[in-house]
């Protein structure tokens, strides 16, 4: 049965300038000039600003002042007639043109180069194409071949069956193909360099390897030791290896230190392979260092110069000048300002996007004054999201989309903005202190350890407690993990 009642709910909304702003703040300066230039492509009425900038105009300094008439949302379903009676063109033109980027350089304190770095080199893909080129292989065996080399990884395995190998060869090749002619191209990639490329798990990468070097004692020692005794290896029980392969100490350590210096990602970048991968990063910020005094800029890329065109205001004013009579001008109007209104949004977006980002890192460089000054990671306070929040009375989730994948150049190195982050431990004197420095005390006590007999996370809990940190030792084998140190047994060395 249907009734009718009246109720009361409080809901928030975001206008799509907000969810606009919400996305630009989540991209980093490397993907943000691609943004622009989508932004560019869909939206004729914005367009890169070439002229000199007039730095006597208002600048953005606080999130109110974006214009509280933009936040409004232009309904495209309303009728033609009801908005060729409510637009006034004239009016509208009259305080909206003079609408750009202009405050550019408003957080640099000094002109940046705009190049963005990039990579020169020869991919690991490209480099196992080339060698391929120089196969006598006929069609079908190159399409395999050609297959197999774009199923490796980036750390050079293959991880897909062999089986699903021959079903994509039919489906995209329409290639007939079976899985031991598959293997038999694959056995030919086997003898690709960089060595171990091609394979399908850590042992037969190892061992391809093993199989490419001269083969001396120690080397046929290590071959063995791959082959029938990887278990054994991997959790470092080495008494066992001794005793199944009959072998003595000494002898052990050396097929070992021949194992230890295999490349266990042949993908990477080796020497010898001609072959160079780059992981290019740009700093949203730099924090300079000027006689004691922190000075926090932004990268010239966070602040793109952007303008509304003026082919598109000066088309609006020609038809402010007519009575609109006919419905293909009201259609060309309401197109011309909505393009309009969604650039105003994007240059606000971005004006806001570069105040956002500066006043959150000069909050963190204010808290961690010390750390910056210094460089030493003991000197990092304990700083959670909310505190920087509570600071620049921006919500926590606005600083945690600033502090997502972005990175800050400083006098010791490029850092992500969440290493800035810890929470925060209580000494036996009461003091606060950041669970960093508990972590950096933990790898010193580890890197100075008697290998042969490395330390316990027990051993490491009690160490902890006699410098004043009280603290578990399940939480120091958290930190451990972490820090991606492995546990006492498999750290071991003989």
């Amino acid at each position: 049965m249907l009734h009718q009642r009246l109720s009361q709910k409080m809901l928030q909304k975001l206008s799509p300038q907000q969810i606009q702003l919400m996305k630009l703040l989540q991209v980093p300066t490397a993907n943000l000039e691609q943004r622009i230039k989508e932004e560019l492509e869909i939206n004729p009425a914005l367009e890169e600003n070439m002229s000199d900038f007039d730095h006597d105009k208002e600048n953005l300094t606080e999130p109110e002042q974006i214009r509280d008439d933009e936040n409004e949302d232009y309904d495209n379903d309303n009728n033609e007639d009801d908005f060729s009676d409510s637009l006034d063109v004239q009016e509208y033109t009259k305080d909206e043109f003079d609408y750009d980027s202009d405050s550019s350089e408003d957080y640099r304190g000094k002109e940046e180069k705009k190049q963005t770095p990039f990579a020169v080199g020869k991919s690991f893909h490209d480099y196992l194409d080339e060698q391929l080129s120089l196969l006598d292989l006929d069609n079908q065996e190159w399409q395999i071949a050609d297959q197999l080399i774009g199923s490796i990884d980036d750390d050079g395995y293959l991880r897909r069956d062999l089986e699903a190998i021959v079903d994509d060869l039919a489906f995209q090749k329409n290639l007939t193909t079976t899985q031991e002619e598959v293997e038999e191209i694959l056995r030919t990639i086997h003898r690709f360099d960089p060595a171990g490329v091609g394979a399908r798990n850590l042992q037969e990468c190892l061992q391809i390897q093993l199989e490419r070097k001269e083969q001396s004692v120690a080397v046929k020692t290590a071959l063995e030791i791959i082959n029938s005794q990887f278990d054994a290896f991997t959790k470092k029980h080495y008494d066992k290896l001794i005793k199944a392969l009959n072998i003595n100490e000494e002898q052990l350590k050396k097929a070992l230190d021949v194992i230890l210096h295999l490349n266990p990602k042949p993908g990477g970048a080796s020497e010898g392979t001609n072959m160079v991968n780059h992981q290019t990063i740009i700093p949203d910020f730099t924090v300079e260092n000027n006689n004691g005094e922190l000075e926090v800029l932004l990268n010239g890329k966070n602040a793109p110069d952007l303008r509304i065109s003026d082919s598109f205001k000066e088309m609006l004013t020609s038809y402010g000048k007519g009575a609109m009579k006919d419905k293909k001008q009201k259609e060309a109007v309401v197109f011309i300002k909505q393009k309009i209104d969604s650039a105003k949004w994007f240059i606000d977006a971005i004006k806001q996007r570069q105040h956002t980002l500066f006043v959150t890192m000069e909050a963190i460089v204010d808290f961690q004054k010390e750390y910056f000054l210094s460089g030493d990671e003991m000197k990092l306070r304990p700083m959670i999201l909310k505190d920087i929040a509570e600071i620049t009375g921006l919500d926590i989730s606005t600083v945690s989309r600033v502090a997502n994948s972005k990175y800050c150049q400083t006098e010791f190195g490029v850092f992500s903005l969440k290493h800035f982050f810890s929470e925060g431990l209580q000494t036996e004197g009461g003091e606060e202190v950041s669970t960093r420095e508990v972590k950096k005390i933990l790898e010193e006590l580890i890197e100075a350890e008697n290998k042969s007999k490395p330390l316990s996370d027990e051993y490491i809990t009690e160490q902890l407690k006699k410098k004043g940190y009280n603290i578990a030792r399940r939480t120091v084998a958290k930190y451990r993990e972490q820090l991606n140190i492995p546990v006492a047994r498999l750290r071991k060395e003989l």
